[in-house]
């Protein structure tokens, strides 16, 4: 188990590049599996039924950095939103970390965080762990949610125009990084972009090189007719030798 974590806690830049330079022969067949197929449910529900057995004590698993590093990214959003109401909050592939529910934890403004993962085991785990902690929010009118959803749909869960904010931290990357997972990384993000209201934010985080993913990101939000959205980036910062970006796609009405 401490070698699948190894891997695990490298981001998925470095875990590529293992994939396609790797020498080593002795891999457990999980690890083996992680590897190839970060973008298969079966893959998710073994990892955390695993690393999470009777015997272990529970532990968030964080891609990359957990919510302090981007507490200054996120809060802000949340502040800045024109939403009157609770503002929804999408967690997109949660897994098992705290993300979502230390943004319900410690928003000033009301919100309703939703977090969602296409593993039910996460998803139990991650329900079970909050309850036990009795984790409350800052502001009393907000909610906390955990949803197994595929988030290839979307808009099946959400409908049109119903999110405010969707974070991803680390989802898209893996599909980027397994062997069947391009087409889904794309339709992941067209999906964002159908449920995110007007003016709202997908904040992606990733260790990817802008060069590299803001090309991806510029091709894949053009589609005529049915979506538009603009791109930035910042750095977030560096972290074990690694640079982190955060990319905003932020939805826009389509020009008719």
């Amino acid at each position: 188990m401490a070698v699948i974590l190894n891997i695990l806690t490298m981001s998925p830049r470095r875990l590529g590049m293992l994939i396609t330079n790797t020498r080593l022969r002795h891999h457990t067949s999980l690890t083996t599996e992680l590897i190839n197929n970060m973008d298969k449910k079966a893959t998710w529900d073994r990892f955390y039924t695993e690393n999470n057995s009777k015997a272990t004590n529970f532990k968030n698993f964080e891609w990359f950095f957990g919510f302090d590093a981007i507490r200054d990214f996120i809060l802000p959003m949340l502040h800045s939103q024109p939403n009157s109401d609770a503002l929804h909050v999408l967690d997109m592939g949660c897994g098992t970390s705290a993300l979502g529910s230390c943004i319900y934890r410690d928003s000033p403004w009301p919100v309703q965080v939703t977090c969602a993962d296409i593993s039910a085991i996460a998803v139990r785990l991650m329900q079970e762990q909050t309850e036990a902690k009795a984790v409350q929010p800052q502001n009393p009118s907000s909610k906390l949610d955990f949803l197994e959803l595929d988030c290839t749909h979307l808009h099946k869960q959400f409908g049109s125009e119903s999110l405010d904010l969707i974070l991803d931290k680390g989802t898209i990357d893996a599909l980027l990084r397994s062997r069947e997972g391009g087409a889904k990384a794309s339709q992941v993000l067209k999906q964002c972009l159908k449920v995110l209201r007007d003016s709202g934010s997908l904040l992606q985080f990733s260790d990817e090189d802008p060069d590299a993913r803001m090309l991806w990101l510029e091709k894949e939000v053009r589609e005529p007719g049915l979506m538009a959205a603009d791109v930035g980036v910042q750095e977030v910062g560096e972290l074990r030798g690694v640079t982190y970006y955060c990319y905003q796609v932020t939805s826009r009405p389509v020009a008719q």
